[in-house]
């Protein structure tokens, strides 16, 4: 696994209306440049209907802008449709489209034009998607067996196909899960196994891994940590911010995780009004604290941690998306993101 010593980057969403000067602000400011989901211009590019056009028996409602699954009728020929590609391992068949992603797009003109080390790419995680988008009924679609496996997959096909066009213009590319259904995880409201949560999350993980990327997930609230931990991810995105104190109480899953090569991308940085309150030098010594905090923690309990093996290992980011903020608050936090990355990296 690289050095990656702060390395800067953000998890996608943006409140821009256009990617004009966009793509090219983000690639200078940013350590590892994420394509911007402009959520505001468009339904389409809602995290649950960007991904999801090629899916078998998937129906987009322009009026009401959501997206949802109808079953009342046979599906097979829905499901040959989609999984026909799958099986051909034909990667293309799943590229995003233009209309639902112009920032991937004009992301990828912009690398390519430019040098630079790392680019960073995302998906939404089949859990999140699959408790959010229904059938017709209401019933969460992540309860079908068979439009869950096809969830897992369509995600799992995407992922590839961003890493091999962002491979085309970054040596190294990240891509992430976006799953913040996950804080509700282990709730009365989710019938999901533990089993089957990591199940899900690996497949795609894996998938990441045969391109040659790196897998990170990031979930924007609190959350059984253990879980993420003990999947195949390389990357765990919390919101440090305001929740940097609950990995502590997952020591023993955290050191094993590291032994096994794990890294920390921390959301320190607010993503809203409160970044007005906040400099890069105190937000640099916020993580520092919580970092400390950690490893006292973890060595209370009789195991072995340090700070300084945690700079290796680390990227920071905004605490989550910025597309529900105002464009005063994304400028602000990606310029005191890029100071508190110079900060940092300094030492």
């Amino acid at each position: 696994m690289s050095n990656f010593n702060f390395l800067t980057t953000h998890v996608g969403s943006v409140p821009y209306l256009t990617t004009n000067g966009l793509t090219e602000k983000l690639n200078s400011l940013l350590d590892v440049p994420a394509w911007p989901q402009l959520s505001r211009r468009s339904f389409r590019e809602s995290m649950y209907v960007q991904y999801s056009s090629l899916l078998p028996a998937i129906h987009e409602d322009a009026k009401q802008e959501k997206v949802y699954f109808e079953t009342g009728e046979d599906i097979s020929d829905a499901l040959e449709k989609f999984y026909t590609p799958f099986l051909a391992d034909d990667v293309d068949a799943f590229a995003l489209q233009p209309d639902y992603a112009p920032g991937f797009f004009a992301m990828l003109d912009t690398l390519q034009k430019t040098n630079g080390e790392w680019a960073k790419g995302q998906v939404t995680g089949p859990v999140s998607f699959g408790l959010t988008v229904t059938d017709q009924n209401l019933r969460a679609s992540l309860y079908d067996e068979m439009l869950a496996d096809a969830i897992v997959k369509n995600m799992a096909m995407n992922a590839r196909w961003q890493i091999r066009q962002l491979k085309s213009a970054r040596p190294n590319v990240i891509m992430f899960l976006d799953e913040p259904y996950m804080a509700a995880f282990g709730s009365a409201f989710i019938s999901l196994s533990r089993e089957q949560a990591i199940a899900y999350l690996d497949e795609v993980f894996d998938a990441i891994h045969a391109e040659g990327g790196v897998a990170g997930i990031h979930c924007c609230a609190n959350t059984d940590w253990g879980v993420l931990l003990d999947t195949h991810v390389d990357i765990l995105n919390l919101d440090a911010y305001g929740f940097i104190e609950n990995l502590a109480l997952y020591p023993a899953e955290l050191r094993g995780y590291l032994d096994r090569g794990g890294n920390i991308c921390w959301g320190i940085v607010p993503n809203n009004e409160q970044i007005f309150n906040e400099t890069s030098q105190g937000l640099a010594e916020r993580l520092r604290n919580g970092i400390k905090s950690i490893v006292k923690k973890a060595e209370a309990g009789g195991l072995k941690m340090n700070a300084d093996e945690f700079s290796s290992r680390s990227l920071i980011a905004p605490a989550c998306g910025l597309g529900s903020t105002s464009i005063e608050v994304a400028d602000h936090v990606f310029e005191t993101l890029s100071e508190m990355g110079e900060i940092l990296q300094r030492g």
